[in-house]
């Protein structure tokens, strides 16, 4: 039998990487779950993801100090993203979070430093912070997070074209497919979907994507409606999806999506049930 190879993106940079990455939104928050969340990661790991996206705002570095844990003796194996709060993104401010994430994560260098969405600081002094800590070889590359269209065309104004530009996007998110994701494509600038499958279970339960699970088989079983989403979103060009996985076998599920490849008849009918922006929408932020 053969296998279909998993899909995977290359950045701009030359590096390429799984399309599947882990988010950890959350993690940290709750002392009970500290273990399963660090085996879900390692697992993750183990099975040959690489991306973990993380940021000083999750339980205000408890996530960072839970994905560190995760990282002992598999650091290498990690592409290992942060984020900066808007409020600490100035020239200094922005070495200072910096410093402190690397502190909690364990680690001496990010290799994806992303702002978290935009503020009132001028981007000129994150920016200058960024070259700054790439040239100590704190962090390799830089990125934004939650930047709409006007404001990345703001950035290519200065000059300065990130990495990854990380939003909200889903099958109940697809606003972003009429302007932005294909002006970023355009600028070789990779899209990172986090809450790929939703918040809560109202997508999960959704008639259409429980029409089509049970079309595919993958080698943990049948599909889940979960993994219809997340296949969905993997599909799409130039795209990183960073779903959170607080349980190793919850991270096994999110593996298996990646065998799923949707027909063009489930395509079809996903874009009826969730049909495509036909103008511009204002980017959905949560």
């Amino acid at each position: 039998m053969t296998t279909t190879p998993h899909p995977a993106v290359t950045l701009r940079n030359g590096i390429t990487l799984p399309a599947l990455g882990m988010g950890t939104w959350r993690m940290g928050d709750e002392a009970s779950r500290r273990a399963d969340e660090i085996r879900s990661l390692q697992s993750g790991l183990d099975a040959g993801l690489r991306i973990i996206d993380t940021a000083e705002m999750y339980g205000h570095g408890r996530s960072e100090g839970v994905v560190g844990e995760a990282l002992r003796g598999r650091r290498d194996r990690a592409f290992l993203i942060s984020k900066v709060l808007p409020q600490n993104a100035s020239s200094k401010g922005t070495v200072e979070a910096c410093e402190r994430s690397l502190k909690h994560l364990g680690t001496d260098h990010l290799d994806l430093y992303l702002l978290h969405w935009p503020g009132a600081i001028p981007f000129t002094e994150t920016l200058y912070a960024f070259e700054t800590l790439k040239e100590r070889g704190l962090i390799r590359d830089w990125g934004v997070s939650n930047f709409d269209t006007a404001d990345m065309d703001d950035l290519a104004e200065l000059g300065a074209y990130p990495l990854v530009n990380q939003i909200l996007y889903s099958l109940e998110y697809r606003g972003t497919e009429h302007d932005l994701l294909p002006r970023d494509e355009k600028a070789r600038i990779t899209s990172m979907a986090y809450c790929p499958i939703g918040q809560g279970g109202d997508l999960l339960h959704h008639p259409t994507l429980r029409a089509i699970a049970p079309r595919h088989e993958t080698s943990l079983g049948p599909a889940t409606t979960a993994q219809i989403a997340l296949a969905w979103v993997l599909h799409r060009r130039n795209m990183i999806a960073i779903p959170k996985a607080a349980t190793p076998h919850h991270q096994a599920l999110n593996i298996a999506a990646q065998e799923i490849r949707l027909s063009r008849k489930d395509l079809a009918a996903l874009d009826e049930a969730f049909p495509p922006p036909r103008r511009k929408e204002p980017l959905a932020v949560i």
